[in-house]
């Protein structure tokens, strides 16, 4: 298992930047091929997935955040982040960090979870 606790959500205006980041804090036997994701959630809507990066470092990206948003993770992998760039009212919900292992990914019903940050985007 996995702990995940997510910051830096705040509230922008639109075209503004924001940075989040997610302290990991994973068991020995999740620390193989580590996978870790950001999701997000708006009220009234699903969860959907944001951004992933794989043990290996490959990336994948909705289509709604790319060129926007990067992920990335430290070295030492107990840190992942989400870089938010050129943000848009749309993008407002509320972010959550989801790890899994085994070279698998997390999803809406696979993984651990953080308790999610906020972000809030004005026009």
């Amino acid at each position: 298992q996995a702990q995940l606790v997510e910051s830096g959500g705040d509230s922008v205006q639109a075209g503004g930047s924001l940075r989040l980041s997610c302290a990991v804090s994973v068991s020995i036997r999740m620390r193989y091929r580590l996978c870790m994701g950001w999701f997000r959630q708006a009220p009234g809507k699903e969860r959907e997935g944001v951004a992933t990066i794989r043990y290996d470092g490959s990336t994948i990206y909705s289509d709604s955040v790319k060129g926007r948003f990067t992920i990335s993770k430290d070295n030492g992998k107990t840190t992942l982040y989400l870089q938010m760039n050129s943000l848009k009212p749309e993008d407002t919900a509320m972010y959550y960090c989801a790890a899994n292992y085994g070279g698998r990914c997390p999803s809406l019903t696979d993984g651990d979870w953080g308790q999610g940050t906020q972000v809030t985007v004005s026009s």
